[in-house]
């Protein structure tokens, strides 16, 4: 059955690649953004508006939507591949296929794109604010380029190589798993008046499952750099400064990989919700930020993804063979 889930994987990322995210496929991270919005609505009724209430709430809110989260697909597998092998492939390779994001992360980036081409300013501030969680009504093509990049530098890890590991370990269960924490913290992981103590659970869960993910991220990004074109010595360099400039533990490992193999200067201050947020930078501004650095950028997340792929189920088959061999 670990031939099968290996398959699986592969053949969910092949599938990432092909179709990405049509809008009109039914997709199970909608589900668990449904969830987590009925869940709260129903715990916030029965907590006191007081810091330990909250922080209590939010936890309850978090454990139920882990549970329903991997139950379902824990559930499925492994009553099509008792009964149903070949069915129970299927279904895990599409599982896998869902909780990447590979197609879907360029597809959107590249929208932004496409405006800033046409020299259509509204259309590229609309696009980049369905990608990003900043203020975008005031950025010039500048800052919409610049958001578009980071975006894509973050979420190379969050989107496509830390559902991989955790794929890789557990199958699409605990890939889901990851998918549910990532989705929780990008919709309660908020240091504002309504998420501060509510959401604060979330927000430090996601920070633990990224950890590892995180730095995995930019040791493959750093390696792949030559063959996306992109400088090497300079994402390692700045990699190595600027990794710790963000008020996540996570965040900045990808975008110093990018900002030094860019050489741009990336992060910032930002608006969010109206308020100013002074943030530390990332990376030297060799040179201004354009357009075309959208393209590199997603040629880095094409590599890093093919990389990422590569190396774990490697890694799957060695740990297989290593368990085979002791037992």
């Amino acid at each position: 059955m670990i031939y099968y889930s290996i398959a699986a994987f592969a053949a969910g990322y092949i599938l990432d690649l092909i179709f990405g995210d049509p809008y009109w496929l039914p997709h199970p991270i909608r589900f668990i953004g449904s969830l987590i919005g009925k869940t709260e609505k129903l715990v916030r009724k029965h907590v006191k508006n007081t810091p330990s209430s909250l922080i209590y709430g939010g936890a309850i809110l978090v454990i139920l939507v882990l549970i329903i989260s991997t139950a379902i697909p824990f559930l499925m597998l492994y009553f099509l591949y008792q009964y149903l092998p070949w069915l129970g492939f299927i279904a895990e390779s599409i599982m896998c296929y869902q909780i990447l994001a590979t197609k879907c992360l360029k597809v959107e980036s590249m929208r932004v794109y496409d405006s800033l081409k046409n020299n259509n300013i509204s259309e590229a501030r609309y696009n980049v604010s369905m990608i990003v969680g900043r203020d975008t009504d005031k950025l010039d093509e500048t800052g919409v380029a610049k958001a578009a990049v980071e975006t894509v530098a973050e979420n190379t890890s969050d989107g496509v190589i830390a559902p991989m590991f955790y794929i890789a370990i557990g199958g699409p269960v605990l890939g889901f798993f990851y998918k549910a924490v990532n989705t929780m913290d990008s919709m309660i992981g908020y240091k504002n008046d309504a998420y501060l103590y509510f959401g604060r659970i979330a927000a430090k869960l996601d920070d633990v499952v990224n950890y590892i993910p995180a730095r995995l991220a930019a040791l493959l990004m750093i390696l792949v750099c030559p063959m996306a074109g992109l400088d090497k010595k300079g994402a390692a360099k700045i990699y190595k400064r600027d990794r710790h400039n963000h008020s996540s533990p996570n965040s900045a490992q990808t975008e110093a990989v990018c900002a030094g193999a860019l050489g741009l200067k990336l992060a910032g201050d930002a608006y969010y919700f109206g308020k100013l947020h002074k943030k530390p930078t990332i990376g030297d501004e060799t040179r201004q930020i354009e357009a075309e650095d959208i393209k590199r950028v997603n040629r880095l997340l094409y590599a890093v993804s093919l990389l990422a792929v590569i190396v774990l189920i490697l890694l799957k088959l060695l740990v297989v063979k290593v368990m085979a061999a002791v037992i």
